[in-house]
């Protein structure tokens, strides 16, 4: 474990950091207390030991991923590019509904902390209410506890990424944080931020209970799972033990995913798992976020007081994407990744195109664009155009085509044959909080991209200069040492820095110089400051090329910023 500790005159405050082996369970994070500029948050460490709350342009940055991308993997044979094509699904372009969506879960985790202050005697008094009612199987019995624990839900059309952009909001934080002191005093506690289930296939809220179990094992080296999956216990029971588990532990977040499951719930299921929701909220004092497709909507709109807790933080509807600026952006964000011989260039024509065959589902768009590049390298085409990729969406789309024609024609009756497409239910005049961020934000996304971009470019170009130049001084062609510097940064992390990327740059000359030779057979100039000669007499003598150099005195350190004399 690594501590760092900061001392500062005017306040106590403890920082420390690191990763801690919990017993049978996964390495937590040490708590790092952070100055809360909240004054409700001070003094809470569930809530101090959380991350900071981020401004849009820091959350652009921590949730975007770009695959690495090369021009030169172009250059590769057909069979490699076709693998490379799948680094489209990797990528995650933040779009304002994300910087909304973490903002939510920002303030509900936050929210839900508040009366549950781990060092005051209301929580100790929670803790002890719920040890009874697990005695007793009484789940109402903690009715005193104040929750302000509020959720929210989350419905939208399949294949929008709503489970994607959740888990990319949720790797912000740390799972589990472990205390261990908190100004000055001794605090033990295992903080459980967040958990995400997916509701059992038939609805069974035994089956939820005990995959709840299960994951908490899993992770805090607990043993509930063994007491409870193979014992009679009611469901009654399992809910209570489940309620007590969640104060255990500091549960800040409960994310529920496929919500849509209950409607296969017999018999009551839907109804006794939605007013379990209700209580844990109530009891516990935990945020419950519900995930699934517009199927949910008829169950969670079956009981208002599910419908009013869901929407604590503003029903969250995941409408598929407008042709507009947020389209581009994402398209673009994509599109700069081509693997085929030849660039094709994303004209106004090919992005109306790709909307009318993906409808702005947003894993359509992915999977036409990968299947085009894939069907143009395989085919020896080796570029994408728009015969091309109407000749993708009506060949190897089939069985989602009938879903986006009925899309495409605006027609009710065909788009409710879909039931995880279809949105009718939706009272979109009356949502709660339904957030829409301006232009400007969206060209602040846009922005931010292009400057992180830019900024990868110039550090690479600013690499090869340097290094570059210090080769030049050694009497090298510039167009052969441009070549080995390629060469390295391709084989290379780009982090390399410009002594080892000069160093490895030499060894290839010096390597392709003796190829040349064995074939050629050429002889080694013999003039002592050729450096050729010298890296070629090093390995006679088993001298590797950079210490051949270093004994010269032509390599003075990695750390210096003078790495060669002149020659």
């Amino acid at each position: 474990m690594k501590f760092i500790s900061e001392v500062e005159s005017t306040k106590e405050r403890y920082e420390i950091m690191g990763k801690v082996a919990i017993p049978n369970g996964v390495e937590g994070e040490e708590a790092v207390y952070r100055e809360q500029v909240i004054r409700e948050y001070v003094g809470n460490p569930f809530i101090e030991a959380l991350p900071p709350i981020y401004a849009p342009e820091e959350v652009v940055e921590k949730l975007a991923v770009y695959p690495y991308y090369s021009e030169e993997e172009r250059n590769l044979d057909a069979h490699y590019r076709i693998h490379l094509t799948q680094k489209l699904f990797q990528c995650f372009q933040p779009l304002p509904q994300h910087l909304d969506l973490e903002s939510r879960i920002s303030r509900v985790i936050r929210q839900g902390y508040l009366p549950r202050n781990p060092i005051s005697k209301e929580y100790v008094i929670s803790l002890k209410d719920g040890y009874r009612a697990v005695q007793n199987c009484d789940i109402n019995a903690n009715q005193q506890f104040r929750s302000t624990a509020c959720g929210f839900t989350i419905i939208g059309v399949s294949g929008m990424g709503k489970s994607v952009s959740v888990n990319r909001v949720l790797s912000m934080y740390p799972q589990v944080i472990v205390h261990s002191r908190y100004k000055g005093q001794g605090f033990s506690f295992y903080q459980l931020v967040w958990l995400k289930l997916d509701c059992p296939f038939d609805g069974s809220v035994k089956g939820l209970c005990i995959d709840f179990f299960n994951k908490v094992d899993q992770l805090m080296g607990t043993d509930f799972y063994r007491k409870v999956a193979n014992s009679k216990k009611s469901v009654d029971y399992m809910l209570t033990l489940m309620s007590q588990v969640v104060r255990n532990t500091g549960l800040g977040l409960l994310i529920i995913d496929e919500v849509q499951h209950l409607c296969g719930a017999r018999g009551l299921g839907d109804e006794k798992m939605l007013n379990f929701f209700v209580t844990l909220v109530n009891t516990a004092g935990v945020p419950i976020i519900l995930i699934g497709n517009p199927k949910a909507m008829s169950i969670l709109q079956s009981e208002f007081r599910q419908a009013r807790r869901g929407s604590g933080q503003g029903d969250m509807i995941w409408e598929r994407l407008q042709n507009d600026e947020n389209f581009e952006i994402l398209l673009n964000s994509l599109w700069q990744y081509q693997w085929t011989r030849r660039e094709s260039v994303l004209t106004k024509s090919i992005q109306e195109l790709l909307y009318e065959e993906s409808q702005g589902i947003i894993d359509i768009i992915c999977k036409i664009i990968v299947m085009a590049q894939t069907v143009a390298i395989s085919t020896g085409k080796e570029q994408v155009n728009e015969k091309l990729i109407r000749q993708v969406a009506r060949e190897h789309f089939q069985l989602v085509r009938p879903m986006l024609l009925a899309l495409k024609s605006e027609n009710m009756r065909e788009i409710a044959k879909y039931s995880d497409i279809c949105t009718a239910e939706v009272d979109y005049g009356k949502l709660v909080n339904q957030e829409k961020l301006p232009v400007e934000m969206r060209m602040r996304i846009r922005a931010i991209k292009e400057q992180k971009e830019k900024r990868e470019k110039e550090n690479k170009a600013s690499k090869m200069e340097q290094a570059l130049y210090k080769l030049a001084e050694l009497g090298i062609e510039v167009s052969k040492a441009r070549k080995a510097i390629e060469a390295v940064l391709e084989a290379e992390d780009h982090n390399i820095d410009e002594g080892q990327l000069v160093i490895k740059a030499i060894q290839v000359l010096s390597g392709n110089t003796t190829e040349k030779k064995s074939k050629k057979v050429k002889t080694t100039p013999k003039s002592e400051n050729d450096l050729r000669y010298i890296v070629e007499e090093g390995r006679n003598q088993g001298k590797s090329a950079y210490d051949a150099l270093k004994d010269k005195g032509y390599i003075k350190g990695e750390k210096n910023d003078t790495l060669f004399k002149a020659v």
